[in-house]
């Protein structure tokens, strides 16, 4: 079969063919009388190797190795391949986010792109400095997307940058400073397999100004993380939401955050029966801890800064109790409100 009939049943150009030649990939096995070269059936099966291999991204050269090695290793080759097409998939997807970024900034001309680039270059710096910069460039008003400061909050591990970022985020958004998009990404953050990421998020939603920020930590109150609940109660609680009350019980019991969960739980019992409420919580959280002496001392003190009837009689029961720790903390409080 001549070049022109190979070229055409297997869609490789006759220029092509004589590359391949050239490096000796391929080599017609004759030559006719008027020295056109002629491929028999071998020579085209080589060729549709040739065009299969290079389909696996494999290079001309590794598929001559390939084809004429009787000893070469096809596993070798294939997670070569498998690495290489992993690794750029990696940079074309980290290409593609960074330009869907630089897009949702809305850069009006060549100076503002060279701004946003910029700035999420110095976003992933390795200098906790030039993070920190970066963050406070944010309140400049330089351009920026809301995703890539969430992704900046969740990864920040030093606290002075972290709280730059936290800041930047909250003023940041579609425009008018109100925080968009960033409560559902940092929602995400919430369901991280790591620890620190959870609470980087929760911490982030507790600073951003926003209904949407407050429903998700609503809904954290029931998160399995102890860590993400405290903070999401500690922050509904100081804006005076009674949802925050079981999750703040628990910090007293827990002896995490437990003197500002204490103070919420105060400011929460600013009415009769709120007061009621939150003092038969902590009475029942003190018979259910009846052997954990060091909760049971944290609990009476809780009970301070909670008016009303039955928190009074909760204390007087506890100026009897067997714990002289507990009865002496329950008596001085008793006495601090007589004075009142």
């Amino acid at each position: 079969m001549l070049i022109g009939e190979v070229a055409r049943r297997s869609g490789v150009s006759a220029r092509m063919l004589r590359h391949y030649e050239s490096l000796g990939l391929v080599r017609p096995s004759g030559r006719t009388g008027a020295g056109y070269r002629e491929y028999s059936d071998a020579d085209i099966r080589r060729i549709f190797h040739v065009e299969s291999l290079r389909a696996l991204g494999m290079s001309l050269r590794e598929i001559g190795r390939a084809l004429d090695d009787p000893d070469f290793a096809p596993a070798t080759i294939v997670g070569d391949l498998v690495r290489a097409t992993r690794e750029r998939i990696a940079a074309e997807t980290e290409l593609l986010t960074r330009l869907h970024r630089i897009d949702a900034a809305g850069p009006a001309d060549w100076e503002d792109v060279l701004q946003v680039v910029a700035l999420l270059q110095a976003l992933g710096s390795q200098s906790a400095g030039a993070r920190q910069r970066a963050a406070l460039a944010v309140a400049d008003e330089v351009p920026v997307p809301v995703e890539a400061l969430v992704e900046a909050v969740l990864r920040e591990s030093e606290p002075n940058v972290a709280g730059a970022l936290r800041w930047a985020l909250a003023r940041s958004g579609d425009g008018d400073g109100d925080g968009s998009g960033g409560p559902a990404l940092l929602a995400e953050g919430l369901g991280s397999p790591v620890a620190a990421v959870r609470e980087r998020a929760v911490r982030a939603l507790a600073e951003l100004p926003v209904e949407e920020a407050a429903a998700r930590l609503r809904a954290a109150l029931g998160h399995p993380d102890a860590v993400v609940r405290g903070h999401a109660a500690l922050t509904l609680g100081a804006r005076g939401e009674a949802d925050a009350v079981p999750a703040l019980v628990d910090l007293v019991v827990a002896g995490r955050d437990d003197t500002g969960a204490a103070d919420a739980l105060g400011d929460l019992a600013g009415d009769a029966t709120a007061a009621e409420r939150i003092a038969t919580a902590l009475a029942e959280r003190l018979a259910d801890a009846a052997t954990d002496a060091p909760a049971r001392g944290r609990l009476t003190q809780a009970l301070a800064a909670v008016p009303g009837a039955t928190a009074a009689r909760v204390l007087g029961e506890l100026s009897r109790d067997a714990d002289r720790a507990v009865a002496l903390t329950a008596t001085y409080v008793l006495r601090l409100r007589d004075a009142r």
